[in-house]
């Protein structure tokens, strides 16, 4: 299985375990590492930059040959500590940085001048030429079939647009759950897979049973769009209180995000109310719980550890 994505990370099969707000950990990516995959966290996993430091260091003296580790970056002005975060990947290193929600250039400038990778998240090919341009090593495609914030194109549509227009490596994010799927993207042209619902359900993964047991009790049918989280169209399995509690911002948010000089205030405002709600459904089960996931849930069966995981991924 060797492809670009192989090449560019030294990585034995071509797949990377997706970041995931409070579900990633060091102990998930250190298991995918050893099961020769690339794995990636959340630089907002980390409260402080101490604790940042602190997982690239153990991530880097659990480093195996055929495996490779980085960290995703908001870099929006949502997340005012992108800079600083930056900075520490930067100074301790890491394989490469995974760009969402914004402008990569800055990230793209840093990260290169010390040998950082960067791949960024894209949902169409007006972003994907975008960062091409300004010196990505790949393009992460967000698909319609992604957790989380998801794309609105196809994997088919999206892959054939990307794949033809652009020079760099693209790697399909979204509707992977089993070896089947990523060997349908890569013969569609992807480079690799971006891989995050499975490994919810996993023995490393820092989050309640409950969570990882609602992976398995619910389906790919099950899978909804809310804009309560973040403000924007986000994927959560349609659990009896997100039925009770709707799917759409208040009326009051849609009001105040019509109103320009209040618009950014709103979104940043929405983005920590929704990332403390995430938070509590990770770390505790409450009649508040909302599990956020994609429908690639529908292939799991029951808790496993990492590494079979990935052996059902390539195998």
């Amino acid at each position: 299985m060797q492809t670009k994505l192989t090449e560019l990370l030294n990585i034995t099969h071509p797949i990377i375990q997706a970041p995931m707000f409070l579900v990633s950990n060091v102990a998930m990516v250190t298991a995918g590492m050893e099961s020769g995959i690339a794995g990636c966290i959340p630089a907002l996993n980390y409260r402080t930059l101490p604790e940042l430091k602190t997982a690239i260091l153990e991530l880097k003296a659990a480093k195996v040959k055929g495996g490779a580790f980085g960290f995703n970056l908001i870099v929006n002005k949502s997340n005012i500590k992108y800079k600083d975060q930056l900075s520490v990947l930067c100074e301790v290193g890491c394989d490469f940085i995974i760009t969402s929600l914004g402008s990569p250039e800055e990230t793209i400038k840093k990260a290169h001048e010390v040998g950082i990778k960067v791949f960024c998240d894209v949902t169409d090919l007006r972003f994907a030429k975008k960062v091409e341009d300004l010196g990505a090593d790949a393009i992460i495609a967000v698909n319609n079939q992604a957790g989380g914030h998801r794309g609105g194109s196809s994997p088919e549509t999206l892959l054939a647009e990307l794949t033809k227009h652009c020079k760099i490596p693209v790697i399909s994010a979204g509707g992977v759950g089993r070896k089947k799927d990523v060997d349908y993207m890569l013969k569609l042209g992807a480079a690799g897979v971006s891989v995050g619902s499975p490994f919810i359900a996993s023995t490393e993964a820092g989050v309640t049973n409950e969570y990882k047991q609602a992976c398995i009790d619910y389906g790919a049918k099950d899978i909804i769009m809310t804009e309560r989280i973040s403000g924007t169209p986000c994927t959560v399995i349609n659990t009896p209180y997100v039925q009770k509690t709707g799917t759409t911002q208040p009326w009051y948010e849609k009001l105040l995000n019509k109103n320009k000089n209040l618009k950014k205030w709103v979104k940043m405002m929405r983005f920590a109310i929704g990332m403390k709600a995430t938070e509590n459904a990770a770390k505790k089960v409450t009649y508040k719980t909302v599990w956020v996931a994609g429908p690639s849930i529908e292939y799991t069966t029951s808790i496993q550890p990492v590494k079979e995981i990935v052996y059902k991924l390539v195998n």
